[in-house]
């Protein structure tokens, strides 16, 4: 497999500054480097390849403009910093814009045939391809369970975001029973080398016994069939030394930075 800065340097030409997959009522607009999207369920976001070396005022403007869109649409959004953007003053202007950085996530990236395989499953545990709303709700409940914060609008954009393209997108649910212990999806990107990898949320009775890795090795299985070359994770904390494992590389870090509007009047707002 390629080292890290050449992976790095293939995850930003072909997965960074592109949508592809776009559920009804959401839409891509274009704004020099930034591509926003607006009118998804739980926010919008901008991607960026890079920014074109915009710096100082230039990129403030750039930044006030966006915050002035998602303003006007009494909308959050998310600006996802990649620890390699420039300037490197970037993070310090979003703050200054209102924006909140969350928890920092890792990309990591791995060849498909070296993830592809069996899955091992803990005795009573089965793996499962879901595809209507009622096992979105289900997922979506688990979540809940896990975050403690409504995930409603998880089962929309899954059941949205399958009924443009169910091609795209492959939704696979670890079940003990009747419950859903652990959930992740898989997203086929068309035109790329990659597959990305979503969800993989487990409940905390079930963690350690490898229903993750499991699910993880499924969708890479599921990839090497349709003769994808990469997988790619954004890992959290807990996922990464499971990923790392399974012959997973770091190439760089995400920070979500979180833009909400306040609660202002119309008369109030001024863009």
């Amino acid at each position: 497999m390629p080292d890290a800065s050449t992976l790095l340097a293939v995850y930003d030409t072909q997965l960074r500054g592109r949508v592809d997959v776009l559920p009804e009522g959401v839409k891509a607009q274009q704004d020099g480097p930034l591509l926003r999207v607006v009118g998804a369920t739980h926010g919008g976001f901008l991607g960026y390849r890079d920014l074109a070396g915009l710096e100082g005022t230039e990129l403030d403007q750039l930044i006030a403009r966006q915050v002035c869109v998602f303003s006007e649409r009494g909308e959050r959004f998310e600006w996802k910093l990649h620890a390699h953007d420039r300037p490197a003053d970037l993070g310090q202007r979003l703050c200054a814009a209102g924006f909140v950085p969350e928890d920092v996530e890792t990309v990591v990236i791995a060849d498909v045939a070296s993830v592809a395989g069996d899955p091992v499953l803990p005795a009573g545990v089965s793996l499962r391809e879901v595809r209507n709303r009622a096992d979105f709700d289900r997922i979506a409940v688990m979540e809940q369970a896990i975050w403690h914060e409504d995930r409603s609008w998880l089962a929309d954009n899954l059941e949205a975001e399958r009924a443009v393209d169910p091609e795209a997108l492959t939704v696979v649910v670890a079940e003990a029973g009747a419950a859903v212990v652990c959930a992740g999806w898989v997203r086929f990107v068309r035109g790329t080398e990659f597959a990305t990898l979503w969800g993989g949320g487990t409940l905390p009775a079930w963690r350690r016994r490898g229903i993750y890795r499991a699910i993880v090795v499924y969708r890479a299985s599921l990839a090497a069939q349709r003769g994808f070359r990469y997988l790619q994770v954004d890992a959290s904390d807990d996922s990464r030394p499971i990923l790392e494992r399974l012959d997973f590389l770091a190439v760089t870090t995400t920070t979500p930075y979180i833009w909400s509007p306040p609660t202002v009047t119309a008369e109030q707002r001024v863009c």
